[in-house]
């Protein structure tokens, strides 16, 4: 039976950027097939952003390779630039024009046709939902509505691949929810999204998620495929007080391979689900007041952490 390859939109190997002696991003390879939303994940300084700089031609990569819609970041940037769109969490739009007038100006930007940009001025206005407000001015728009306007401002000119850095970073949870509507509308149409979040909920709407951390790559798949491969055991969920001294119990209880806070409970892996109701008696047995023990499936920010804790284990080790 005959595979039919799926073209790829972004293709890095080795890509490594260093400013002075800090390097940013280090060897990192992956691939992202055509019409993938791909998410790349990480902490604040992990190398997110710099690695999607590299991707659209707006840094130049120390060392390494990469391609963007077919185009080699190095020596065919301008390239790249006609066929992607890009989008941050300060995306310049110009606060003292109206959301048409923004429109317009980034079409002139990206050499849409007149014919054209009418065209698509009209659909991202109905896309964004923003047709009551078109002659508003931009500057005086909520969050969440200029955070629309940006998005069809970033892909009005039809771009293959669409980058998006944090854009939901500081809005609220509605106008999140509804902006990952809209990327899913773009992805629905053939374009690659390829977008950095910190969100764990975000995370979750991937296809394919990249794990990027201290600049390497430290996992790669899908959410699901991340969240089953980093939890190895039984999965507690524990409320109990007092909580530090219930941390410091449990990280010396048998059977228990890990512990970390989540939220106001105990997340805490066991090797199997025998060791269940003595772990109830322990923490009784130490004055500690139980309210709630139960087995849970690993979240995605679960595999986040204990990503990271093997990543911070296997760095120490390599310093010994």
């Amino acid at each position: 039976m005959m595979h039919t390859e799926v073209p790829l939109a972004v293709e890095v190997t080795d890509l490594v950027k260093r400013f002075g002696a800090f390097t940013a991003v280090d060897h990192i390879s992956f691939t992202v097939p055509k019409g993938e939303i791909f998410g790349f994940l990480g902490p604040n300084g992990a190398g997110k952003s710099t690695t999607i700089r590299m991707l659209c031609g707006i840094l130049v990569p120390t060392a390494g390779s990469g391609r963007v819609a077919g185009f080699d970041v190095v020596t065919e940037s301008e390239r790249i630039k006609t066929r992607i769109g890009y989008m941050s969490q300060k995306f310049s739009l110009y606060e003292d024009l109206t959301v048409e007038e923004n429109i317009e100006f980034y079409g002139g930007v990206y050499g849409v046709s007149r014919h054209k940009l009418a065209e698509r001025k009209q659909w991202i206005l109905e896309m964004a939902n923003l047709t009551e407000r078109r002659t508003s001015l931009t500057g005086e728009l909520a969050m969440g509505w200029k955070q629309r306007l940006a998005l069809g401002c970033a892909i009005v000119h039809e771009p293959e691949i669409l980058f998006l850095d944090e854009p939901t970073a500081g809005v609220d949870p509605i106008s999140r929810r509804t902006f990952w509507d809209l990327i899913y509308d773009v992805a629905g149409q053939g374009v690659t999204v390829f977008v950095t979040t910190h969100y764990m909920d975000e995370a979750e709407h991937c296809d394919r998620l990249a794990m990027i951390y201290n600049g390497q790559l430290i996992a790669l798949g899908s959410p699901q495929a991340l969240k089953d491969r980093t939890v190895s055991g039984v999965l507690l969920d524990i409320q109990a007080q007092p909580a530090m001294a219930a941390l410091e119990a449990l990280e010396e209880a048998p059977g228990v391979t890990d512990v970390t806070i989540f939220g106001s409970a105990l997340h805490v892996i066991v090797e199997t689900a025998d060791a269940i109701p003595s772990l109830r008696d322990y923490l009784t047995a130490r004055q500690i007041t139980v309210t709630a023990l139960e087995p849970i499936l690993p979240s995605l920010e679960d595999a986040f952490v204990a990503l990271i804790e093997q990543a911070d284990q296997q760095a120490a080790m390599g310093k010994e």
